[in-house]
């Protein structure tokens, strides 16, 4: 294992995205277990777009504007969604000392969603993971399985980080409504930023 793939990892994970977004938000509104289980399901979010990668789906998804386009307006569509219930205090971000918990299917199903409906994910790993093969590499597919399945785990890692801080500061954040109300506006307007920005993207 490289060390240029373990630096790049961190530094593709660290990089605040839907998935970081979620699970501190989750953190924030349903405390430090449920943001692991946030980070679980953003982690199982990857797992589809590993195997597109590895079987070569990616590619097809690169080469079809048709296909690459559907499911990116999908994406944007959960994004803004997102973005609505956020702001409407419906889940997203609704932190309250009383708040009812979620069940962590419902969370990881979420989650999931969240990571899945980004064709850009594909398209990283289809591009990613190739560099680091070593020319005449003899086993690439369980090689990129290995180098997958460490990008996951660094993934699993630094978003529990997230959410686990997020879930510490939780209580002072329901302690002060008008930091409340800011930082659900803030967390929607992430949320509708992100959307459009996956919007705009190009393969």
């Amino acid at each position: 294992m490289s060390l240029d793939f373990l630096l790049t990892t961190l530094i593709v994970v660290i990089s605040p995205g839907p998935g970081v977004l979620f699970t501190v938000s989750t953190g924030l509104s349903r405390g430090a277990h449920a943001s692991v289980v946030a980070a679980f399901g953003c982690t199982l979010g990857i797992v589809p777009h590993m195997a597109a990668a590895v079987t070569g789906l990616a590619a097809l998804l690169h080469a079809s504007a048709l296909a690459f386009q559907a499911l990116k307006y999908l994406g944007v569509a959960y994004l803004l969604f997102m973005a609505w219930s956020t702001l409407r205090e419906r889940g997203a971000l609704r932190v309250e000392s009383g708040v009812a918990p979620q069940s962590a299917p419902r969370i990881i199903v979420a989650a999931v969603l969240m990571n899945i409906l980004n064709p850009k994910l594909s398209i990283f790993f289809l591009a990613f993971l190739p560099q680091f093969l070593a020319a005449g590499e003899s086993r690439p597919l369980a090689r990129m399985l290995e180098l997958s399945l460490v990008f996951m785990l660094a993934t699993f890692a630094v978003f529990v980080v997230y959410g686990v801080f997020a879930a510490a500061v939780r209580r002072h954040v329901i302690a002060r409504p008008r930091v409340l109300a800011w930082m659900r506006r803030l967390f929607a307007g992430a949320f509708a930023a992100l959307g459009a920005r996956l919007a705009f993207a190009e393969r």
